[in-house]
Order: C-alpha cells, then sequence, then structure tokens
C-alpha cells in the first residue's frame, strides 16, 4: 500500500519541488497551502506523515501539531517540520509540541528522503 504525505506549505515553488521528489520515491502527495488547510486535509485524509512548514498563513505549524496532539482521532499522525526557523528554541517549541522530526531549509532532497523512509519506517 502507497502512503499518503501531505506537504503543509505555503511556497509554491518548495512544494512543487516536494511533491516531484516524494512521487517519484513512490509516496501518494497532498497538499495544503495553510495551517487551517492543513488540518481540514489530515481529518479528512488521515496521511501517514505530514510535512509542515511553521510559517503558515491562518495557523502556524505549531499551532497545527499542538492541535493535532490533542485529538485522539489525529495524535498518531507522524509530522515532520520544515522550516527556516532553525534556532535551537524553534527546535525545541516544534518537538515540545509534538513533531516527531525537525529540518531546516534548505535542506539536501537525499537527507529529506532519508528522514521520511525513516519515520514511515521505511528502508532508503
Amino acid at each position: 500500500m502507497t502512503q499518503r504525505i501531505l506537504i503543509a506549505d505555503d511556497e509554491p515553488n518548495i512544494v512543487i519541488s516536494l511533491e516531484y521528489l516524494l512521487k517519484r520515491a513512490g509516496y501518494e502527495v497532498s497538499i495544503a497551502r495553510d495551517g487551517q488547510e492543513a488540518i481540514d486535509a489530515i481529518r479528512r485524509e488521515r496521511p501517514a506523515l505530514v510535512l509542515l512548514d511553521v510559517m503558515m498563513p491562518n495557523k502556524s505549524g505549531f499551532e497545527v501539531c499542538h492541535e493535532l496532539r490533542a485529538d485522539d482521532a489525529l495524535k498518531g499522525t507522524l509530522v515532520l517540520m520544515l522550516t527556516a526557523k532553525g534556532r535551537d528554541t524553534d527546535v525545541d517549541k516544534g518537538l515540545g509540541v509534538g513533531a516527531d522530526g525537525y529540518m531546516t531549509k534548505p535542506f539536501a532532497t537525499k537527507d529529506l528522503l532519508a528522514k521520511v523512509s525513516e519515520l514511515l519506517g521505511r528502508t532508503a
């Protein structure tokens, strides 16, 4: 069964690149362009993993992750934060609200695919 990944990011160029990369690696991909869209898509599609930007309109990635972890039906959803916010306090906040991983932009595509595979329990 193909695993579904939700890309939640408001930057079109990042979304296009990530979507291409993940589809080429064999994943089903869906897109959310703001925090509220991400919550709605997660409820509707139940992705195995969410690639979550921190700085988005309507709800930040921190708020989205916090909301997921507070919802019994969604708290098992894996979350990998992908963000330009790389200070130690940002990383601590992301992991503190329940993210399963945290990568700062820019990142190497091979590193991202390795982290996605690791989180989803697939061999790279």
